[in-house]
């Protein structure tokens, strides 16, 4: 397969990138100045243009959305949510997503069945609101609108589209309290865009299998 995934340097992205590669796969792994890896700043609309010319005439087999930031984590009620911290958080997690989506769709329409895999979060689900975080929820929640509208769009193109939440991963993003490893989360979600299919186009599942309220 020629998978494509974005933020592919670190954390879950790379612990997926990692292991297509050994699996033998062909794998563009995507990233912010990183050696080794195609050049990708997500909220740059210029870099597009030289992702769509790196993939030029290359069916893509399985496009996984990694890449996403997290700038509110310890923000306060009273004194944070800047809106710079607001127009970053959605840069990254929703049009992001949305651009490379959009840059690649001809890749994926090329491929015999075209799969999306979007990294979101059960931060996103409505029926979890512990309060806190308001920007990172806010835009993973869009994130997962976005994947759930793309679904029935992408349908009749042959292209299946997944939301998954990764699990609390210890990341630099999760923190070492997490509850599972970066090898753990990335094996359930190879798991997982394997069983993706037109069937279940739209699904919001965990990494472990589980189906997700929205």
């Amino acid at each position: 397969m020629q998978i494509v995934i974005t933020g592919a340097n670190r954390g879950i992205g790379h612990a997926m990138y990692q292991s297509y590669l050994d699996a033998g796969h062909d794998v563009l792994g995507t990233a912010r100045g990183r050696e080794g890896f195609h050049n990708l700043d997500v909220t740059k609309p210029a870099d597009f243009a030289e992702l769509a010319t790196a993939m030029d005439g290359q069916a893509v087999d399985l496009l996984i959305c990694n890449a996403g930031v997290y700038l509110d984590k310890h923000h306060s009620l009273a004194d944070g949510y800047d809106a710079d911290t607001w127009a970053q958080s959605f840069a990254a997690n929703v049009t992001g997503v949305f651009q490379t989506i959009q840059t690649l769709l001809p890749n994926l329409q090329m491929a015999d069945q075209g799969k999306i895999a979007i990294i979101s979060s059960q931060m996103a689900s409505d029926t979890r609101a512990p309060g806190g975080s308001y920007a990172y929820r806010a835009s993973k929640a869009a994130a997962l609108n976005l994947g759930r509208n793309l679904a029935t769009d992408l349908k009749g193109l042959g292209i299946a589209v997944g939301i998954y939440h990764p699990g609390w991963v210890k990341t630099d993003m999760g923190g070492d309290a997490a509850d599972i490893t970066v090898e753990e989360s990335a094996s359930g979600l190879l798991d997982r865009f394997a069983d993706l299919s037109l069937d279940s186009t739209g699904c919001f599942k965990t990494w472990d299998g589980r189906d997700h309220a929205f």
